[in-house]
């Protein structure tokens, strides 16, 4: 019986230092990317994403109608890297990591940070894939506001 006991004790030990590894990885390619910002460095914020991700963002139209606006990975990229390194510090919580597999799902409220100063804050959602065994960003879409924030 203690044998059954200690096999049972390790398998459960063994199955959860999995699952934490595994959002640990995820965590480690979304904050690859705002390292990459941080850094206005374009290779790094590319490089946190898959070839045939997409990048979206939900503003509003003047009348204050949502709207969802597409951009490039490679543009996002080249317009960060453009900035002065450690002017756009995007500060992010983890609240919700899901994964089955190959899939992950992340949900991140944030404020973010130009130049010292707080600009806007709202919430990303991701979708990443393992490829590889390495965790890319495939989907990317977040809201913009300037309040609330808490």
């Amino acid at each position: 019986m203690k044998y059954a006991f200690a096999l049972l004790f390790f398998s459960i030990v063994t199955i959860d230092l999995s699952a934490q590894s595994a959002q640990d990885s995820v965590k480690a390619a979304v904050n690859l990317l705002f390292d990459g910002m941080r850094g206005a460095d374009a290779a790094r914020i590319r490089a946190a994403f898959a070839d045939s991700a997409v990048l979206q963002t939900i503003g509003r139209t003047k009348d204050g109608q949502p709207v969802i606006r597409n951009e490039s990975v490679k543009e996002f990229a080249a317009q960060v890297a453009k900035l002065p390194k450690d002017s756009a510090d995007e500060r992010i919580e983890f609240e919700t990591i899901k994964i089955d597999g190959p899939l992950a799902s992340v949900w991140t409220p944030y404020k973010f940070y130009y130049a010292g100063k707080f600009s806007h804050c709202g919430v990303d959602s991701y979708q990443l894939v393992r490829i590889n065994g390495i965790w890319k960003i495939q989907y990317l879409i977040d809201t913009r506001r300037k309040q609330p924030c808490d």
